[in-house]
């Protein structure tokens, strides 16, 4: 993987084309995904209030985006008095730089992980792999793909794609080779496959000086650190080590803890369709003789300023990560994650991906068309991100080119290739409209030519309507039809 992207992936038409076609993947993505977001549609109707805390979510998400510059200081300044060091990463080369160098001067060649979206996003566990540190998973999803020298594919549950036979031969086969080996005769009941992962790991967490975390939330009044989870591997990693690493994205922050609270009821709700998560973990600084005695927070742009200056993508930032948008996406569903080329996979993916990195791969100029725009991601995201907005917003970037902000520098972006057709046709498009006579000619040649009119389009939109029907044309436009009826009042009863 480099730089977020998985290398050598297509763009998303194609890796979807080949998804749709293995019916395991889609079997297995089906019964999860209707799983989780029915359970959180119950979860949901518990809360009265709950659009009062969507709009509260989005509010403070917003409020602190537009004072960032003040909340990342004074988190700064909090987490240094608690007794941590606070670094600064530009993009995810600096970032693998500065932990790489932490974890040298413990002197310790492994680490712990605890789920973390952020340090997927830069590369940290190829490149500490490169440099000679083992980096152990310790999610038991993730310590699942990581087994299967495999990628994730949901932003909750990365091994959604896999079922439990998949898991229970993945085990049986790699377990010895990263620690300690799989049970003899495990089967792929739920109960026996994780606790052959709590055996593989338990001695990792003992054994381990370094643990390496993201967080879910930062407190800028005091300095704390928060991650949420549901199997205790986040505590063990958090407590046990005497170097803690964390990795965090700069939009994490929020200004208070009275703050927090509202994120702690809608969070995992929206997520794993829980009144509250199992584990709560907290941290500030450090302590003497309780939990790491060195502490490191890493916090990192790597794109997420450029997209702060986008007025309106700048609302993507907003996200929580609780891939509510994922479970509802007919898309997702049928494509899977692994064609979105990214580890932000799913309708957030498709706008947080190509504004972090830029559209100017075949990858992440594609992934704003990954969509129906049925709205179905909207309606359930917790912040009330308009995903459908901006996806529209980026196509017009991919098509159009015009201007952006990369590396902090406003520039002007080219069209992408391969949209030549589109942006004729919007021209012409725009010429029609804006001369009503030849509009209502086209009309009405159309009208009266419709029973040669072809099922499906030539050349260019030939792509389109191979999964697509041409809307029929009716008998008579719209405008001759007011016209004659005198504005419908002249329709027979």
């Amino acid at each position: 993987m480099s730089g977020g992207t998985f290398v050598g992936m297509p763009a998303f038409p194609k890796a979807a084309h080949e998804a749709v076609r293995d019916t395991t993947l889609r079997a297995n993505l089906k019964h999860a995904t209707h799983t989780i977001r029915d359970k959180r549609e119950r979860a949901v109707a518990e809360l009265d209030d709950w659009a009062r805390l969507r709009q509260a979510g989005k509010e403070i998400k917003d409020h602190t985006l537009h004072h960032l510059e003040h909340y990342l200081v004074q988190l700064e300044e909090s987490v240094t008095a608690a007794g941590g060091t606070v670094h600064w990463a530009r993009d995810a080369d600096e970032a693998n730089r500065i932990v790489t160098s932490l974890v040298r001067e413990t002197g310790e060649s492994e680490v712990v992980k605890v789920k973390s979206m952020a340090t997927q996003e830069i590369g940290l566990n190829e490149h500490l792999e490169a440099e000679g540190i083992h980096a152990y998973e310790t999610d038991l999803a993730e310590l699942i793909v990581q087994l299967g020298d495999d990628r994730p594919s949901h932003i909750l549950v990365p091994a959604i794609h896999r079922n439990r036979g998949e898991i229970r031969d993945i085990f049986r086969k790699e377990m010895g080779s990263w620690g300690r080996p799989a049970p003899e005769g495990l089967t792929d009941t739920p109960a026996e496959l994780a606790e052959a992962a709590r055996l593989h790991l338990r001695e990792k967490f003992l054994r381990a000086k370094v643990g390496i975390s993201g967080a879910n939330f930062m407190v800028a009044e005091t300095g704390t650190l928060v991650v949420v989870e549901s199997e205790g591997n986040g505590r063990m990693c958090l407590t046990l080590p005497e170097t803690l690493i964390s990795v965090v994205g700069i939009e994490k922050i929020v200004p208070t803890w009275r703050d927090l609270e509202v994120f702690l009821q809608t969070l995992p709700r929206s997520s794993t369709a829980e009144r509250m998560n199992p584990y709560t973990s907290t941290w500030t600084g450090t302590t003497d003789s309780d939990g790491p005695q060195t502490f490191h927070l890493v916090l990192i742009d790597n794109g997420r300023t450029d997209t702060l200056a986008d007025e309106v993508g700048r609302q993507a930032l907003r996200c929580i990560r609780c891939s509510a948008c994922l479970n509802v996406c007919p898309v997702y569903e049928r494509a899977g994650g692994h064609a979105y080329g990214s580890v932000y996979p799913g309708p957030i993916g498709a706008i947080l991906s190509p504004q972090l990195r830029g559209t100017g791969s075949e990858i992440d100029a594609s992934l704003p068309y990954a969509s129906s725009l049925c709205g179905a991601c909207y309606e359930v995201c917790p912040v009330a991100i308009d995903i459908p907005e901006v996806l529209v917003h980026l196509r017009e970037r991919v098509v159009a080119g015009g201007p952006a902000t990369r590396n902090g520098n406003k520039v002007m972006l080219r069209p992408a290739k391969g949209h030549a057709a589109e942006r004729a046709a919007m021209r012409a498009a725009t010429w029609a409209f804006t001369h009503p006579g030849a509009l209502a000619t086209g009309q009405r040649l159309a009208s009266r030519t419709r029973r040669f009119h072809p099922r499906t389009m030539p050349g260019p939109g030939k792509a389109w309507t191979d999964s697509r029907d041409l809307p029929t044309v009716p008998a008579e436009p719209f405008r001759d039809w007011w016209k004659r009826t005198n504005g419908g009042k002249d329709t027979p009863k």
